[in-house]
């Protein structure tokens, strides 16, 4: 069995061999794994730019120099727990349901190996499946969702299966607890006010992006925590919730929002929440500049691991 941590930098660089999450071990190099980092190349639901299916691997790229010890966190995730890169999911890039179908099954399939997933996207019509398949190991989800939008909308052009559309999806198939689930950073022009009404009917709390910028961390992680309470806890990262400053490799930029610090931040700060599975999706490395989105979704995606491992 292969040792907990990444692979030695003793004898290669970490620009060298095969890029793996953070030159984690592979799935299929251990025996179990406690999180397994799944990759999901899909961007057919996406409604702007295109792209997102090549997020996976850019955020894998931009993991490769991220080291063992969070000293944010104060912890070494990759010896707490065995972790493990699981490869990319094989989906059909021309058909949103057979697409949701392969993810759906992928996920279950990968939830046989580990005891929670990692997901980098893709679009974020990926989540869907994803809860589906996490909504069936541990129950009825709380969702901690950073967007810049709601996607609790009903259709895009008639279609109900878009990266706009998971969450109402999630919420009309019980995937949800009722009234524990928050959306993080929201800001910007939507559709009208029936957009908030219709959201805040399916039980979703919102903090703003202004609220980001405002508020601390300690306040706005009490405030989520609070509705969360002991529940299994879906934790959903669109790159988009950053500025695009600070993310402009996504496929729906909206400005006005935080700074990856003030968002790895309240991550962080949210240490102790039940969380059993994660995703971080939308980012689009072919309107990216020198590797800026991609950095900032590793960091976000580490920091993701760092509070399953604090969660057990």
């Amino acid at each position: 069995m292969e040792p907990l941590g990444q692979r030695s930098t003793d004898n290669e660089p970490r620009f060298a061999n095969i890029s793996t999450f953070a030159r984690l071990p592979r799935l299929d190099q251990v025996e179990q794994a406690d999180i397994a980092v799944v990759g999901a190349p899909f961007d057919a639901g996406t409604s702007y730019r295109p792209g997102a299916r090549f997020g996976p691997l850019a955020i894998r790229n931009g993991s490769q120099l991220l080291r063992p010890f969070d000293q944010a966190l104060g912890i070494s995730p990759f010896n707490m727990v065995q972790i493990a890169d699981a490869g990319d999911l094989a989906i059909n890039p021309y058909s949103i349901s057979d697409a949701m179908k392969s993810i759906e099954a992928g996920a279950r399939a990968a939830y046989r190996s580990a005891r929670k997933l990692l997901v980098l996207g893709g679009d974020h019509t990926i989540a869907l499946p994803l809860i589906r398949a996490a909504s069936e190991r541990f129950g009825r989800l709380s969702l901690v969702h950073f967007d810049a939008h709601l996607d609790t909308w009903d259709t895009y052009f008639g279609a109900p299966y878009t990266h706009g559309t998971p969450f109402r999806r999630a919420f009309e198939e019980g995937l949800l607890s009722s009234d524990t689930s928050t959306h993080v950073g929201i800001r910007g022009p939507i559709y009208s006010q029936v957009d908030l009404d219709e959201d805040r009917s399916f039980g979703f709390a919102i903090v703003t992006a202004d609220e980001i910028g405002l508020e601390s961390a300690a306040v706005l992680a009490e405030r989520i925590r609070s509705r969360v309470g002991e529940n299994p806890v879906y934790l959903s990262v669109d790159i988009d919730v950053l500025d695009p400053s600070a993310a402009p490799g996504t496929g729906t930029p909206e400005a006005g929002g935080p700074s990856s610090a003030q968002v790895l931040r309240l991550l962080r700060t949210m240490a102790g929440l039940n969380i059993v599975g994660a995703d971080v999706v939308e980012v689009s490395p072919s309107y990216d500049h020198a590797e800026i989105t991609a950095i900032a979704a590793s960091h976000i995606a580490y920091t993701a691991i760092g509070l399953m491992a604090i969660a057990g």
